[in-house]
């Protein structure tokens, strides 16, 4: 959903997943948070950092993972890049998908719409496509947003959690 913001600007509501594996995990995090305010990208609301097993592959290290309710005036292709740019000078390299990595930042979901784009041969789809499998998005998000609707499922986050495999939901914690 849109609003305007006091200026007038258009005021995007939009939730952010991220990730990490490598070195100072929860730093990490934190230092990813910090540039996004650097961009001009208000956080409204942060869970808390849960700990989850690597997927697919639990041999690599654990993530830390947060869920972040952010305001901006960035459209979704402005945003991505942003994020991408993040993520690079955190020390983000070009590695298999799913290998491990110092930061990961997901757009979760924009503005409780279905979008998708092409930038530069990568599809983006919000909201997230594999979102309502992962408990690493889904127990963070409910945390913050317990009456969070999903727009292309059209089920709430209760249902999407009781979805989930009873192993999944045992499997994380939180700091």
């Amino acid at each position: 959903m849109k609003k305007r913001d006091i200026l007038g600007n258009q005021a995007n509501k939009v939730y952010l997943g991220i990730g990490s594996n490598l070195t100072n995990k929860k730093k990490n995090i934190e230092f990813a948070k910090f540039h996004l305010i650097s961009h001009g990208i208000q956080i409204l609301k942060s869970s808390s950092i849960y700990i989850s097993k690597s997927w697919p592959n639990n041999n690599f290290p654990e993530y830390y993972n947060a869920i972040l309710l952010v305001k901006t005036k960035f459209t979704l292709l402005t945003l991505f890049k942003i994020i991408k740019n993040i993520e690079k000078q955190m020390g983000r390299t070009d590695a298999p998908k799913n290998y491990p990595r110092i930061c990961d930042i997901d757009i979760i979901d924009f503005n409780e719409k279905i979008l998708t784009i092409i930038y530069m041969g990568d599809k983006i789809t919000v909201p997230h496509n594999l979102m309502h499998k992962r408990n690493f998005v889904l127990l963070p998000l409910y945390e913050i947003n317990q009456t969070w609707f999903h727009p292309k499922l059209k089920k709430n986050i209760v249902k999407l959690l009781l979805n989930l495999d009873i192993r999944d939901l045992r499997s994380i914690k939180y700091i």
